[in-house]
């Protein structure tokens, strides 16, 4: 269950991030050869005016995607690409599909990045593989090309659960590698360690949403967490021991059974979750944040010491999304980001030099979301 940005006005969280065992087959899809003329005037140099002057740790941002909505940026291990999910009508693509491109060397007059899903269905959380050869996702695309519904509103703001979810390994031009999970229910959300031995994922194959483990070729599925509540977004820490989650903890009655009957029809609701951190067996579990509202997107610092994370906790509206720092052990809080509409999906290059994010800045007064690079600068 990723997510993806489906409102500024809104609370603008995503979601996100089969039981066949045939081997995905190329789909039917939409191509196209060139990029939209309106988007061949746009330049990925560096532009100061992209940073706010309250954004002391930023330096030399550039913008690498123009149009629709483009999220979950994150690194090659060698630092030098990025892996990310694009929803554009533009191109042709309705809901999310899985894209690749060279963070130093792209430009938008070179045409479209390079997709690796099939084209059909919905994707989500891409990550690269150790070797950056391959790339890993999750797609609903065995179960048809088109994009799956979206929820009934009647709930209000919630994100899907796709049962049709399963996480497959495809290498850089889109053929299909491997396939991870195997089973009707939701197994998405997939990024890898560090070390590049093993993989945490969110399932239900419990009968709730908890993180999992997995070897890197789908091997040895343990589950890590157990308490009621959608436990998603992980990341592994830089030395590849601990884990980084959001997840929500539904306590009293009405609230654990809203949870309940929510799960029952495949949704979430986002609007209350907090950040919390683990070894990888699930040991030593313990909550970083207690703000309330929205917390989602962690990531760790490179010292293994702080948490990266998207909030909109500092705000009654709902929105801006901003991204804050924090220590592990939840002790000075700082505010990283200030765009007024939504800044999120921070990771940091695996040297700790560079951080990709996705954010609404500078969009026009569109609701495009783009993806930013910017070099890090430790405050002295």
């Amino acid at each position: 269950m990723k997510s993806r940005i489906l409102s500024l006005m809104a609370l603008t969280i995503l979601a996100s991030c089969s039981s066949s065992n045939d081997t995905p087959q190329a789909q039917e899809v939409f191509e196209v050869d060139s990029m939209p003329n309106s988007d061949m005037n746009h330049s990925t140099a560096i532009r100061p005016e992209l940073i706010y002057p309250q954004e002391k740790y930023f330096q030399n941002m550039r913008q690498l995607t123009f149009g629709g909505d483009n999220a979950e940026a994150y690194w090659s291990f060698d630092n030098t690409k990025m892996t990310f999910q694009v929803t554009n009508p533009m191109w042709g693509v309705e809901c999310d599909q899985i894209y690749w491109l060279d963070v130093d060397n792209y430009q938008v007059s070179d045409g479209y990045p390079h997709r690796v899903s099939t084209g059909g269905g919905r994707t989500t959380c891409a990550y690269f593989m150790p070797g950056d050869t391959s790339i890993l996702f999750a797609s609903t695309h065995l179960h048809g090309n088109e994009c799956p519904p979206e929820p009934d509103k009647s709930d209000g703001y919630v994100w899907p659960i796709y049962p049709t979810f399963d996480i497959f390994v495809h290498d850089l031009k889109g053929g299909f590698v491997h396939r991870l999970t195997d089973r009707e229910g939701y197994d998405a959300e997939a990024t890898v360690s560090p070390k590049g031995d093993k993989i945490v994922f969110t399932s239900d194959r419990s009968g709730d949403l908890e993180l999992w483990t997995m070897n890197i070729d789908g091997s040895d599925k343990r589950q890590v967490t157990s308490g009621l509540g959608y436990d998603g977004g992980a990341f592994f820490s830089p030395c590849g021991t601990k884990l980084v989650f959001r997840a929500s903890r539904p306590k009293t009655p009405e609230a654990q059974s809203q949870y309940k009957e929510l799960l029952a029809k495949g949704l979430v609701k986002p609007s209350d979750m907090e950040i919390y951190v683990c070894n990888v067996d699930g040991s030593n579990l313990r909550q970083v944040t207690n703000l309330g509202g929205a917390n989602w997107a962690p990531y760790y610092h490179p010292s293994g010491e702080k948490i990266l994370f998207s909030s909109n906790h500092h705000t009654e509206r709902g929105f801006p999304f901003n991204i804050f720092m924090i220590n592990e052990d939840g002790t000075d809080l700082q505010q990283i980001t200030f765009d007024n509409a939504f800044d999120a999906f921070p990771m940091f290059s695996f040297d700790g030099k560079r951080l990709l994010f996705s954010s609404n800045r500078f969009n026009g007064g569109t609701r495009e979301t783009n993806v930013f690079v910017v070099d890090w600068v430790e405050n002295q």
